[in-house]
C-alpha cells in the first residue's frame, strides 16, 4: 500500500489533536508527532483554512473542530442496514426477530423462512445472538413478554436454563438454534452492532441437521462472526 506522506501526517495531527479538548501549541504537537515545527505549522494552516481546525484567540493552541463530527454524522444519517448487512439479515422487534433479507442456497431444499415473517427471540439463532449481548434488563423484558412454548423438544423453556445459554453465547461470540424452533432445522446467528457498541440485528446460516452438523459448527460460526463483524465495522462499531 503506497501511502501519501502529507495526507498521513494531516491525520496524525488531527488524531493526536483530538485527544486534547484544551488545544496544543506548534511545540507540543510537534514533539507529539515527531515533526518539525515548520511542517506542523504548514499542516495547520491549511486545516485551519478548510475548518478543521480554530487556534484559541486566548491560549492561542489549536484545536478541532466540529467539523469532522458533522461528516461523520452524514455517514451515520446515510447508514442503511439492509444494504451493508447483504446477504441475508434480521432484525429486532419486541421480542422477535424480523427477516429483513435472505438468500436462499444453489440446492433444491428451501428453508420456511420468509421476508417479513418474525419468530421468536428466545429459540432462534439471531434471536438468542441478540438477547445474549442484551442489557439483563432488556432479557427479562422479552422473555416476560414472550409466549414461551415448546415448540420442539429441543425449545428452551426454563429461565434459568436459558440464562446459562446466554452466558455461553457471550464467550463464544455466536448462538446456535438446535431444532429449537423448527425440527430438521439447525441455525448459527451472530450478533451486529452499531457504532455506540448496541447490538442492532444479526445474521445467520440455516440448513437441515443433515448439513449443519456438529463437525461443521466451528467452520461454520468463524465463517458467520467474520460477517458480522465486517458489517458491524461498516456500522460504525469499533471491533
Amino acid at each position: 500500500m503506497e501511502l501519501v506522506q502529507s495526507v498521513d501526517r494531516t491525520l496524525t495531527l488531527l488524531e493526536v489533536l483530538s485527544d486534547y479538548s484544551d488545544g496544543l501549541g506548534i511545540t507540543e504537537i510537534s514533539d507529539l508527532v515527531g515533526l518539525h515545527k515548520s511542517t506542523v505549522h504548514r499542516l495547520i494552516s491549511t486545516l485551519i483554512y478548510k475548518g478543521y481546525v480554530v487556534q484559541d484567540k486566548e491560549s492561542n493552541k489549536y484545536k478541532i473542530t466540529f467539523k469532522l463530527f458533522e461528516l461523520g454524522s452524514k455517514k451515520v444519517d446515510k447508514l442503511d442496514l439492509l444494504k451493508i448487512s447483504k446477504p441475508y439479515t434480521k432484525i429486532r422487534e419486541e421480542a422477535d426477530i424480523v427477516y429483513i433479507d435472505k438468500v436462499e442456497a444453489n440446492n433444491t431444499i428451501s428453508m420456511k423462512s420468509r421476508i417479513g415473517n418474525r419468530a421468536p427471540m428466545y429459540c432462534t439463532a439471531t434471536g438468542k445472538a441478540m438477547l445474549a449481548f442484551l442489557p439483563k434488563d432488556e432479557i427479562l423484558k422479552v422473555w416476560h413478554s414472550s409466549k414461551i412454548a415448546k415448540l420442539t423438544e429441543n425449545t428452551i423453556t426454563d429461565f434459568i436454563t436459558f440464562k446459562k445459554e446466554l452466558q455461553a453465547i457471550r464467550e463464544n461470540g455466536y448462538a446456535i438454534d438446535n431444532e429449537e424452533n423448527e425440527i430438521g432445522v439447525k441455525c448459527v446467528g451472530a450478533p451486529i452492532f452499531n457504532m455506540s457498541g448496541d447490538v442492532v440485528a444479526a445474521i445467520s446460516v440455516t440448513g437441515p441437521v443433515t448439513r449443519i452438523t456438529d463437525d461443521k459448527i466451528d467452520f461454520i460460526s468463524k465463517e458467520v462472526i467474520q460477517c458480522t463483524k465486517l458489517i458491524s465495522k461498516d456500522m460504525g462499531y469499533k471491533l
